[in-house]
């Protein structure tokens, strides 16, 4: 299989690279999360950028690319460890491309593309784990138009997104609807999280909303599937910058008068570290690769590829802070911020034990090897 990249891909990749080492560097991310954890400049650069757009097709004003340039987008941001939901925008596009009504898709995803509206997925609710068939919020029809009820945590960037995606059951079935922001989707509290992103508890109080698709479920898979193999490419380039940073400080801290990066013992360590940052990097390509899959083969795929990116981030941010030290754990240096984003990363999607559950519940007797 070829897995080299095309001259537009490897642009892409370059200039996507440039504008983070100029424009997002690690004191501008110190900077934003010490704001609040969202730069509403920031977005709009990546709007200038055509990034916003990347999945919106040329119809509605996108670039009309495809998953593997969402992966090469995502492993340079990683290294920058971007803070704005980017991701959400390419979520919200897939899956009103997929299931929403043309009058909807017109008057939403030009606006996605061109940076002008930020709608992110406002899926997650206390006391229920990750995807599922069910949630607490509903939706009611009267009079000709929609009203969604409920509450949602850890949304994104929620006092500053334009609209949100909220899955709530109707006749005890899930539905998926765009609520606009308006007085009626109070956000109660916002916070940092402990990435430097900011989140928010957001609560539906009978929100004026537009149905996106009675097919909430099967929607809604392809947004989280969306979202998990964006932050499979991300943690890939976070683990590269992680490992490069850790080889530069081991290569100019001595020790005995000697750097440390020539005691075999570490370069041990380091080589382990690599293992697992190039284990995580063929599965987020495994899982761009199956995003075009059917959703059954495409969701399983993508959940095997989290479960080891999720070993693999672990792996790489532990053993970072323990080859740097105290340092390592600093505010003020790059590997505790590097560490407290793949830590997250780990538990972003569903962490990797409920991973392995839906692995071990999808495997055969033969574990696919024989036929």
């Amino acid at each position: 299989m070829d897995f080299d990249f095309s001259d537009e891909q490897t642009q892409l990749r370059d200039a996507v690279r440039k504008w983070v080492d100029k424009a997002y560097a690690f004191d501008e991310h110190r900077r934003i999360v010490a704001e609040g954890g969202f730069s509403a400049a920031v977005y709009q650069a990546l709007a200038e950028l055509g990034l916003t757009g990347l999945y919106v097709q040329d119809t509605y004003g996108g670039m009309d690319m495809g998953p593997v340039e969402g992966m090469v987008v995502m492993e340079e941001l990683g290294r920058g460890m971007l803070l704005e939901p980017l991701t959400h925008a390419w979520i919200s596009s897939a899956m009103m491309q997929a299931f929403a009504p043309e009058d909807l898709k017109q008057h939403w995803l030009p606006s996605i593309a061109s940076g002008e509206a930020l709608v992110v997925l406002a899926h997650v609710e206390r006391g229920l784990r990750y995807v599922g068939d069910t949630c607490r919020t509903t939706a009611e029809h009267t009079q000709d138009a929609w009203h969604v009820s409920g509450h949602k945590s850890l949304v994104p960037a929620s006092d500053q997104a334009h609209a949100f995606i909220v899955p709530a059951m109707v006749k005890g079935q899930m539905a998926l609807f765009v609520v606009p922001r308006s007085k009626a989707t109070d956000t109660a509290r916002t916070y940092v999280a402990q990435d430097g992103s900011r989140m928010g508890e957001v609560l539906f109080q009978h929100a004026p909303a537009q149905l996106l698709t009675l097919q909430g479920q099967a929607a809604l898979q392809l947004g989280v599937d969306v979202g998990m193999a964006a932050l499979c490419a991300e943690a890939v380039g976070l683990m590269e910058k992680t490992l490069s940073v850790t080889v530069e400080y081991m290569n100019t801290r001595k020790q005995f008068g000697v750097p440390i990066a020539s005691f075999q013992a570490l370069q041990h360590r380091v080589a382990d570290m690599k293992m697992s940052l190039e284990l995580g990097r063929s599965m987020s390509y495994y899982a761009t690769l199956k995003l075009n899959a059917a959703a059954d083969e495409r969701s399983l795929a993508i959940s095997r590829a989290k479960w080891q990116i999720g070993r693999s981030t672990r792996h790489v941010g532990q053993e970072a802070v323990q080859l740097h030290g105290g340092i390592g754990v600093t505010d003020e240096y790059i590997i505790s911020h590097c560490f407290k984003r793949l830590t997250q990363m780990e538990m972003t999607w569903g962490d990797s034990l409920h991973h392995l559950g839906k692995i071990s519940a999808n495997m055969q007797d033969t574990a696919g090897v024989f036929a």
